[in-house]
């Protein structure tokens, strides 16, 4: 069956040129045979003169150079199909009606030679050309027999038998046609539904590379036949096929396992030991021969993310809606509070008024912080080396805070670079620092902060640590949480907005659980070239 069709050779597709090929082959094989006959026995042809022997032997020559030369020629010059059938087969017609003239007439049984000959053009010929051919062969053994009369005696038998051939002629070279057109028909019909069954596999196969989810196929015992890039990435997988799947993920070749024992549900929670992502399996059966399962393998992350800007987008438009609402009565508020505190009345309406102006710049805190997170999308990232931006950084910090200088310490390994949106990393490190000096001692290097590269290749750690109590066990799974504050003047925003900054940057902020003196957070970014 052929995947495609070729109509540049004289409009003939691949498969006509190859039957007539055959055609070709076959006459070759009964010409070669037919001169070897004569050639080595001539005893078979006694009825015959010395002469009319050696033309026999000619005749055979002859004819085996002409089916060599077809043969050649159709597999050289691939043009003009019709006239190159039509020449090899009255060609056949001449030869045979000669050999069988010699032989006796249709009584030598080489008559049966031109059904086969007439058979074939049928199956390689088309339309009325194949009346043609037998319609020659019928006049051919006819002109025969009427020869043979005249120069001998008539027989009325033979006539007969000649009409019969005739008849034979037609009805085999008709059967052969339709039984030609029939299997061409259907060649050609498997030809477009194999086109079809191709272009619809490509189409999938681009689906599935594009899909954001990895794709796994794997047989019963646990074997991945087929993945996409996205699979690839989510478990390390390597471009070979026939992997294992509890060597990349046991986690996943448990729930694989379980599943098809039917002891749990169709979606599993793991994580991925090689890219350390948490992911969320679902196994769907097929109805392949083999009874393969596809599994589809969704980023936990991803989806939390995407969880997050819906909710961040909500609180963006909720928060332009809604702050110059808020910031116009404080505004007020403050304005109002500060014309009364210079009045100079007694200590405890200054006091009152002093709390007023406290909040007053407590709810400022909050409606800017939460303007600056729904600003969180607009990244804008950039290759930034610490080396320069952090001591900078620490002297600006330390002039409006009104604080000494040196409780902050750096230490710097490696590249010591950064890719990160600009603004953002100011926001992350002010809040970071701010809440490391709250509940640090404040004496010098009370506050370290260290620049290291990461555990993998391409990926930096910033490292901000500060000797206070630290964090309790029962606060760590607070602490990123929006408006907790352990403070009494806090917002409750500042670690959670450089939480959310950091993750828009496609960086970590993490509590670490060490043994540090106090509460030790970290940074994980890349430090390679920025996308």
């Amino acid at each position: 069956m052929l995947t495609s069709v070729d109509f540049s050779a004289g409009g003939f597709s691949e498969t006509h040129w190859k039957s007539l090929r055959y055609f070709n082959f076959y006459r070759f094989l009964i010409a070669g045979l037919l001169f070897v006959s004569s050639l080595l026995h001539p005893s078979l042809y006694s009825v015959l003169s010395i002469d009319q022997r050696l033309g026999h032997l000619a005749l055979t020559s002859f004819y085996l150079l002409m089916t060599t030369l077809a043969l050649i020629v159709t597999h050289r010059y691939r043009r003009r199909f019709n006239l190159q059938l039509s020449a090899n087969v009255l060609v056949d017609i001449f030869v045979i009606t000669t050999l069988m003239h010699t032989g006796g007439g249709l009584g030598s049984g080489l008559g049966a030679m031109l059904l086969a000959t007439l058979a074939g053009a049928g199956l390689v010929g088309q339309g009325r050309l194949v009346l043609f051919y037998a319609a020659v062969a019928t006049l051919s053994v006819l002109f025969e027999q009427l020869y043979r009369a005249l120069a001998y005696d008539f027989d009325a038998a033979g006539f007969f038998q000649a009409g019969v051939f005739s008849a034979g002629f037609f009805a085999v070279a008709i059967s052969a046609r339709l039984l030609a057109r029939r299997v061409l028909a259907n060649e050609e019909l498997a030809r477009q539904r194999g086109v079809e069954l191709r272009n619809q596999m490509l189409i999938s196969q681009r689906v599935i590379e594009e899909m954001q989810d990895g794709v796994l196929v794997l047989t019963q015992n646990g074997w991945i036949k087929q993945h996409n890039p996205r699979a690839e990435g989510l478990l390390g997988l390597v471009s070979l096929p026939d992997a294992m799947l509890s060597n990349c993920s046991p986690e996943l070749a448990l729930g694989f396992a379980r599943w098809r024992d039917r002891s749990t549900d169709d979606s599993v929670v793991v994580n991925a030991p090689a890219s350390g992502l948490q992911l969320r399996a679902r196994f769907v059966p097929t109805e392949s021969s083999e009874r393969d399962v596809l599994v589809f393998l969704e980023d936990m992350g991803r989806l939390q993310a995407q969880a997050q800007q819906l909710k961040l987008a909500a609180l963006g438009r909720l928060t332009a809606n809604i702050a110059h609402e808020i910031r116009n009565p404080l505004s007020a508020i403050s304005y109002a509070g500060e014309l009364m505190l210079e009045e100079h009345r007694d200590a405890t309406h200054a006091r009152l008024l002093q709390i007023v102006l406290d909040n007053t710049q407590r709810l400022e805190r909050i409606v800017s912080d939460v303007l600056e997170l729904g600003r969180r999308d607009r990244a804008h990232r950039e290759s930034i080396l610490l080396r320069e931006y952090l001591p900078l950084f620490i002297e600006e910090y330390a002039i409006k805070e009104n604080v000494a200088a040196d409780i902050f310490r750096l230490e710097f390994s490696g590249p010591a670079m950064i890719c990160f949106d600009r603004s953002h990393f100011h926001q992350v490190l002010w809040n970071l620092i701010g809440n490391a000096l709250r509940h640090s001692q404040r004496h010098p290097g009370s506050v370290c902060l260290t620049v290291q590269n990461g555990a993998h290749e391409g990926l930096l750690e910033l490292h901000i640590v500060d000797d206070g109590e630290g964090v309790s066990s029962a606060q760590r799974e607070q602490i990123f949480e929006p408006f907790f504050t352990t403070h009494n003047r806090g917002t409750g925003l500042g670690l959670y907005i450089a939480r959310e900054l950091s993750e828009a940057n496609g960086a970590r902020l993490e509590l670490q659980n060490d043994n540090s003196p106090g509460a030790h957070f970290r940074v994980t970014g890349r430090s390679d070239e920025c996308q």
